[in-house]
């Protein structure tokens, strides 16, 4: 392909996503003349893409001279949605927040009373030993990920959860009471994100914030864990930044 038929095809791929792109703006049908004026295309040139995409189904004609997204557009982003691995999405801005703050970052998922670790950036320099491995787990109550998922639960269900669990406790800051469980959990939500204050292990703090998918569902949580005497409150706005930008690439948008 010479230079000059690669540029064409760089600048109609340029074209059709400003197309989509103004279609993805609109609820409903948009008239030819409004797409061409958004998008700043020649009306003759607005309708040559749109017939192309018609023919791919990436678009549909609602009404003559109307355009909106088409099915196949529907087809593809359940694919790719489908295919989206949290721990996948998540590794690269770990790793990130890790080498900006010098300490572990986990990712957590809940599997029924417990939370597991599936991934983790770390080194030497953290300055603590890394004592559940990538696959471990922890009650929910005491760890700061866990309290996120028992803060998204209802009244009821954290009950039902005491209940079955015991709270039972690893250390003498561990949450053991059902009461003052429920009062950290409301904190929890009032804040945005959870704490672990040496309740799984002496010597380890942790922070926590959630990871929402494309419904809103707390799917993951990511966490900072640090020695007692390092961790630090200025990178809460460093980790649930980090956690919205995970959310982000699974599709989470706020209000939507």
């Amino acid at each position: 392909m010479s230079e000059d038929e690669s540029r064409y095809s760089i600048q109609v791929i340029e074209r059709m996503a400003k197309l989509l792109d103004a279609l993805a703006d609109q609820n409903g049908a948009v008239a030819l003349k409004e797409l061409a004026r958004t998008t700043d295309l020649h009306p003759s040139t607005a309708h040559r893409i749109l017939n192309d995409l018609a023919e791919y189904r990436l678009v549909e004609r609602s009404q003559p001279g109307a355009y909106k997204l088409g099915m196949r557009m529907l087809e593809l982003g359940n694919l790719v949605k489908s295919r989206l691995d949290v721990r996948e999405v998540a590794l690269e801005p770990m790793q990130s927040l890790h080498r900006h703050t010098g300490q572990t970052i986990n990712l957590s998922v809940r599997q029924g009373d417990e939370i597991i670790y599936v991934e983790r950036a770390f080194s030497e320099r953290s300055g603590m030993q890394v004592v559940r491995a990538i696959g471990g787990r922890a009650p929910l109550h005491l760890t700061s990920t866990g309290k996120l998922f028992l803060a998204a639960d209802d009244g009821r269900a954290v009950r039902n959860y005491a209940l079955r669990t015991g709270l039972a406790g690893h250390t003498r800051n561990s949450i053991t009471d059902v009461d003052k469980l429920e009062r950290e959990l409301a904190s929890v939500r009032a804040r945005g994100f959870a704490r672990d204050n040496e309740e799984l292990e002496l010597g380890v703090r942790c922070i926590a914030a959630g990871i929402r998918d494309d419904t809103g569902k707390l799917v993951a949580g990511l966490s900072i864990s640090a020695p007692g005497d390092r961790l630090q409150d200025d990178w809460i706005e460093d980790l649930t930044r980090t956690a919205a930008q995970i959310s982000r690439s699974l599709g989470f948008r706020i209000g939507v």
